[in-house]
């Protein structure tokens, strides 16, 4: 289950960003995606267990999750001609789980930043920058309300999203407990 996250009631907005080889359309997400965001974290899933992470081995995050999302102003869907192909949550505000850090320190004392939280990318296009185009997308919603950092965590095992962050200019700050107890890798980057 997750966390309730404080967030700012804030409408996303659309946003088209191009890429040498993306062009892809970053929108709401809507209770029509549901179908879509529940394919795409059984994707993420399968793709998890694959390789041996035990990261969303349950039933979170699933469609109930992102309607959560779509009712919050949260979620977001990543289009490309047309077709889903990423949902995530994303939102300026404060997350009670990184209030504390252990072996390390957050960047800043921020008590509002961007989060990114159940993003998932189908499989067939995850190398074409798909993630790090959303990343991209909560910069400019930060950017544009005057706010100077963001945070993301994930699993210790999880080195795909730990690379993706990196690239993006994260920075490992320490560890972070979710909700069930479970350790997650903390970041932030300042922007």
């Amino acid at each position: 289950m997750p966390t309730q996250i404080h967030h700012r009631k804030k409408r996303i907005l659309e946003m088209r960003v191009s890429a040498m080889t993306n062009d892809l359309l970053i929108r709401p997400g809507t209770l029509d995606d549901i179908p879509r965001a529940e394919e795409l974290y059984r994707l993420a899933r399968a793709g998890l267990k694959a390789s041996g992470i035990d990261q969303w081995q349950g039933v979170y995050p699933d469609g109930s999750d992102f309607a959560a999302d779509v009712r919050a102003g949260i979620a977001i869907a990543a289009e490309k001609d047309g077709a889903v192909i990423a949902v995530a949550a994303c939102c300026i505000g404060h997350d009670p789980t990184y209030d504390k850090i252990y072996d390390g320190q957050w960047l800043t004392h921020n008590r509002t930043y961007g989060i990114i939280h159940r993003i998932a990318v189908d499989p067939m296009v995850r190398a074409n920058g798909t993630a790090s185009q959303i990343i991209a997308h909560l910069k400019t919603l930060c950017l544009q309300e005057g706010i100077g950092s963001m945070r993301c965590d994930t699993h210790r095992d999880n080195r795909i999203m730990q690379h993706t962050l990196e690239k993006n200019g994260y920075q490992k700050c320490g560890i972070i407990l979710v909700e069930d107890g479970t350790q997650r890798l903390a970041y932030e980057k300042c922007l």
